[in-house]
């Protein structure tokens, strides 16, 4: 019994000789230190080397400057370069109430409508200077206009004369069939009829340069039906011609070249010398 007392204390002693021996070891072991952290510096040096421009050394050397005899004067001489001729702006004011036309006379549709007062300025003239084409200041477009309706600030002859499209339908086709015959002085237009519905139909436009007192002049005329009586007479040097359309409320189809019989008096156009 004894023994065995004797014995845990032994026994409890060498658990704490080991516990001891234990704990001096544990102590004994260092705890490592963090590895420092080194932050390189990089100095970084660029040495440029001079570029080496080289010279030129010219293989020769002039040792006098030349001196010129004279100095050259360069005159500018001027071209064939037309003066402009400035066109004299004409400006009127309408009379009357009148109708302003895609061409010039009236024959041809109606365009827009002016009234007593309206201001227009004046672009151009016929031939003879009896209708004006006008720049209507209530309109955004132009027209033709009869020039005696309007009180003008100038002569219409001195503006020049012009000549302009007339606007295109394709709902109809031109006229078929054309044929003329001259009787004398006159000379008798026919054609076949185009079937327009009443409302659209306008009938026709006839334009022709035709002979009269000696000079070739120019007449639009607007027939609904054929034939169209037209006087062209003898003693023009130029021959007379015509043409034909179609015309209905938006405008006109192409035209057709009427075959204009000559005069038998007909004179031709003499020779140059």
């Amino acid at each position: 019994m004894r023994r065995t007392l004797l014995a845990l204390p032994v026994v409890g002693l060498a658990c704490l000789a080991v516990g001891f021996g234990l704990g001096i070891v544990w102590a004994a072991r260092p705890t490592p230190a963090p590895a420092p952290t080194f932050t390189p510096t990089i100095t970084l040096t660029i040495t440029t080397s001079p570029t080496n421009t080289p010279s030129r050394t010219p293989s020769q050397t002039p040792t006098e400057t030349p001196t010129p005899d004279y100095t050259p004067t360069i005159t500018m001489t001027p071209g064939n370069t037309p003066t402009p001729t400035a066109t004299p702006e004409l400006r009127g004011r309408v009379l009357e109430q009148a109708n302003c036309r895609y061409g010039p006379g009236a024959a041809y549709l109606y365009e827009w409508g002016l009234y007593p007062g309206n201001r227009v300025t004046v672009l151009g003239r016929n031939q003879d200077g009896s209708w004006v084409y006008v720049d209507p200041w209530t309109y955004v477009d132009y027209c033709w206009v009869k020039a005696s309706l309007l009180d003008l600030t100038g002569d219409v002859l001195n503006l020049r004369q012009m000549e302009t499209l007339l606007p295109y339908t394709e709902f109809y086709y031109p006229p078929q069939n054309v044929s003329a015959a001259r009787n004398g002085d006159e000379v008798t237009v026919w054609w076949d009829l185009i079937s327009m519905s009443l409302d659209d139909n306008r009938g026709y436009l006839i334009e022709a340069w035709v002979c009269r007192g000696g000079q070739l002049i120019f007449t639009a005329i607007n027939p609904w039906e054929p034939p169209a009586v037209i006087q062209d007479e003898a003693g023009c040097l130029q021959p007379s011609s015509g043409r034909i359309y179609t015309a209905e409320k938006h405008g006109y189809t192409e035209w057709i070249l009427i075959r204009w019989p000559p005069h038998a008096e007909a004179t031709s156009t003499p020779a140059p010398p």
